[in-house]
Parts: structure tokens; C-alpha cells; sequence
């Protein structure tokens, strides 16, 4: 088995940085009204600015393919082009369409000539996933030039108009026409971009990052969808999938909107975060005192707090002085944001050889999650 680094690592957010106060410029207003839950949610994220992959004028400017083509490219220069890349690795969950996959879009973007393309479907862990699938192929030898990427672009998801027809069915019901909390919150919660690494089996670059081990961890059997698109969710927690509905009820029930039971992920996205960090401290012998960088992906700071108390209970505490976060800065760009993490990181000159950092991305879709452990050669 090789070892494998990873060697180049890039970011890409579109157009300029939205504050607080311009997002429903950007996303829309619904029935005409500022909505009284972005005030709710903002204060409880304290994300201050995030990207969106739209205009001035709320046109698309890049979509999702074309926001990780970029990313890619940005991993290029003389020394490895993008016709170097043998094996292009994609997570997302937020794809352009649900056909062609989305690293076969990615890859038709590139134009770089034949090469493998893995697509990885999800929320947050496709992008881990996507590592790992490069990961896995570099160490047993079959390729030696991996590039790996996570993207989302959610703002398309988050329009108003996306809503439109739902908050006029319930007018004509003689409802109140005002979505549910678990369909606004994520309006004021996900937004845009992408992160890209290249995995080599030697240690080139200036920080090169060796890979010790990826893990993964999945509560699906015991616990029922949180984060969700394409269906809704039933009283029983059964999801009923989009090709279940008649088409004329798509619109009518936003049924292609991404939905959050935040009762779900107030109750278990902790608990079940930190009994996997425990297992994943078990099964490879180390500890918090094995880790110099902890990068969590937290949705919100108002999970830091209790991820950090939960880790307390658990016996496993992370002192505060070893997180890493820039969530204030980009947003929550789901399966990207690790990428983006990371590569702050490096760029922040703070590391040095020998150095541990510890990945872990949790996933509010039916609750998995993922770790890296990577050591700084």
C-alpha cells in the first residue's frame, strides 16, 4: 500500500461576500414580508458573510459544476495541468440535475481527456466521501494524481420562487400563508462554493498533508431522515419520495425545497457526533491529546458550545485553544466546507512538521459522519 498526501489544495466562492442584511435581496422575500426567522436563525449561526452564486440582479452566475470546474482549476499551474488528473472524485448535495452525475458534469466542464470520475451523492460527507473514494485509490496503487472535491450550490434551493406556489396554495385554502420553520430555517443557513484537493503518494507541495487514516460512521438504522429534498416527510417520519407525488403537488408542497427537522438535530446531531469521535479514538488508540488542529464542521456556532460540553460528558474534551473554524467568514457550504477549512489552514502558516490535525464532518441528512486524520510531512 502507498502512502498518500495530499499535495494542492483550493477554494472558490463566487461574486462578492453577502452580509446578514442582503441575503433576502438576494434569495427573495416571501408574500412580501422580511421574514422574522432569519433574525432567529442569523443570531443563533452568527454567520456574518457567505457566497452566493448569483448576480446583482438574483441571476445564476455559475452552477454548481461550473463552481467546482473552478476550484479545480485553481489546484493548476505548470507543474500539473489539468490533463495530469487521473481520477476525478465529486460530493455534493446539491447537483445541477439528477442526471448526468454531477463529476461527469464537473469533468465535461474540464475538457481535460479520458480519465476515471467518481460522483458521490449525500449532504456534508460527500465531500469526505469523495476524499476518501481518491484516498483509497492512490494507497492501493492503482493511480497516483487524484483530485478530489466537495461543492454545493444551494442558493438556487433557497430562492423565494421556489416557495411561491405553496404560499399561494395555503391562500387559497384561506391559511396562513407562511412556511413552516423547518422549510425557512435552511434559507438563512447554506450557501455557495467549492474545495479541491490533489492526492499524491509522495509528499511534494509546500505543507504536504499525509492521509493516516479515513473513518465513517452511519445512525440511519437507528434513527429517521432529518435534513432532506425531493419528498416530504410523513407524521410516521416515513419520507415519501418526489416520484410518489403527482407533479401538479411539487410546487404546491415545495416538495424540491431542503428541509430540516430542527427537532431531530437539536436532540441527536451531538450526541451521536461525539459517540462516533469515541469509537473513532478507540479503534485507531489515540486521544484529544493526539490532535493539534481539530477542524469540526458545525452548521452553526450555536453547536460549539454543546459539541464542546457533549465532548466534556463523553470523557473526551478538545481543548477550545486546538479548534479551527471559519464559519463566521464562508458559511455553511455543507460538503465543501471541510475543503475550505483545510485550506485556511495551510495558508495561515501556523503549521508545522509533525503537526496532527483531525477532520470531522457530520451529516444532519439521516446523521452520519466522517474523520481524517492527516499529519503534517
Amino acid at each position: 500500500m502507498k502512502d498518500v498526501y495530499i499535495t494542492r489544495i483550493a477554494k472558490f466562492l463566487p461574486n462578492d461576500p453577502v452580509d446578514n442584511d442582503g441575503m433576502e435581496e438576494k434569495l427573495g422575500i416571501l408574500d412580501g414580508k422580511t421574514s422574522k426567522a432569519r433574525r432567529i436563525v442569523l443570531r443563533n449561526n452568527r454567520i456574518k458573510t457567505r457566497y452566493y452564486a448569483l448576480d446583482d440582479k438574483g441571476k445564476v452566475t455559475h452552477n454548481n459544476a461550473q463552481l467546482t470546474k473552478e476550484a479545480i482549476e485553481r489546484l493548476c499551474d505548470d507543474d500539473f495541468k489539468i490533463q495530469d488528473i487521473q481520477l476525478l472524485s465529486c460530493g455534493t448535495s446539491s447537483p445541477d440535475q439528477i442526471l448526468p452525475s454531477h463529476a461527469a458534469m464537473v469533468h465535461g466542464f474540464l475538457k481535460n481527456g479520458n480519465m476515471e470520475i467518481n460522483s458521490v451523492s449525500g449532504a456534508c460527507c460527500s465531500g469526505m466521501n469523495a476524499l476518501k473514494y481518491g484516498y483509497l485509490s492512490v494507497k492501493a496503487g492503482q493511480i497516483e494524481r487524484a483530485v478530489c472535491a466537495g461543492s454545493e450550490r444551494s442558493s438556487t434551493w433557497l430562492k423565494s420562487e421556489v416557495y411561491e406556489d405553496e404560499i399561494e396554495h395555503l391562500k387559497e385554502l384561506n391559511e396562513n400563508p407562511m412556511l413552516s420553520f423547518n422549510k425557512e430555517f435552511l434559507r438563512w443557513m447554506l450557501s455557495d462554493g467549492s474545495g479541491a484537493v490533489l492526492l499524491e503518494p509522495d509528499p511534494k507541495g509546500k505543507v504536504p498533508l499525509k492521509i493516516e487514516w479515513m473513518e465513517g460512521y452511519s445512525y440511519a438504522f437507528e434513527l429517521e431522515a432529518c435534513m432532506y429534498a425531493g419528498g416530504d416527510k410523513e407524521e410516521n417520519g416515513h419520507l415519501r419520495p418526489w416520484s410518489e407525488f403527482p407533479a401538479n403537488d411539487w410546487s404546491k408542497k415545495s416538495v424540491f425545497a431542503v428541509k430540516q427537522d430542527t427537532r431531530l438535530l437539536g436532540e441527536y446531531i451531538l450526541e451521536k457526533g461525539v459517540n462516533s469521535l469515541k469509537l473513532t479514538y478507540e479503534k485507531y488508540g489515540i486521544g484529544p491529546d493526539d490532535v493539534d488542529y481539530y477542524l469540526p464542521h458545525i452548521s452553526s456556532y450555536y453547536f460549539k458550545d454543546g459539541l464542546y460540553n457533549e465532548m466534556k460528558r463523553q470523557g473526551i474534551e478538545m481543548p477550545l485553544n486546538k479548534w479551527f473554524l471559519n464559519l463566521e467568514k464562508v458559511g455553511n457550504v455543507g460538503a465543501a466546507s471541510i475543503y475550505m477549512m483545510l485550506e485556511e489552514l495551510v495558508l495561515s502558516g501556523k503549521l508545522k512538521k509533525g503537526d496532527k490535525i483531525l477532520l470531522h464532518v457530520p451529516e444532519s441528512a439521516r446523521f452520519s459522519y466522517t474523520y481524517a486524520y492527516l499529519t503534517v510531512s
